[in-house]
């Protein structure tokens, strides 16, 4: 018997789902979460996504700096990326989705 693999829009209302059952998130978590997703989207990447500062915030529409560090540690300390900075100008900082994002399959 053949297994039936998940679409990728099942895959993504599939890790909303597990999302929208966490009661301490809020729009902004989701909306950063979705700017990463965006990002690993366009860049093709399933787990290991290369994230700017600037280009989150500019796709999540958080317009100052405390709300983005305050939702964004919020996040890793969730458990739902883990963010490696990286110091080098002429590299990007690397988020990973961690296991719950695996839950939904990505």
């Amino acid at each position: 018997m053949l297994k039936k693999t998940k679409s990728k829009a099942e895959k993504f209302i599939q890790y909303i789902n597990i999302l929208s059952e966490d009661t301490r998130l809020n729009v902004w978590h989701l909306a950063i979460l979705v700017a990463i997703l965006q990002l690993g989207y366009k860049q093709r990447q399933k787990r290991l996504i290369s994230v700017s500062r600037s280009r989150i915030m500019s796709l999540s529409h958080v317009q100052t700096l405390p709300t983005y560090h305050k939702y964004f540690n919020e996040l890793q300390n969730f458990g739902y990326i883990m963010y490696t900075p990286s110091y080098h100008p002429g590299y990007r900082s690397v988020v990973k989705l961690t296991i719950k994002a695996r839950k939904a399959g990505f």
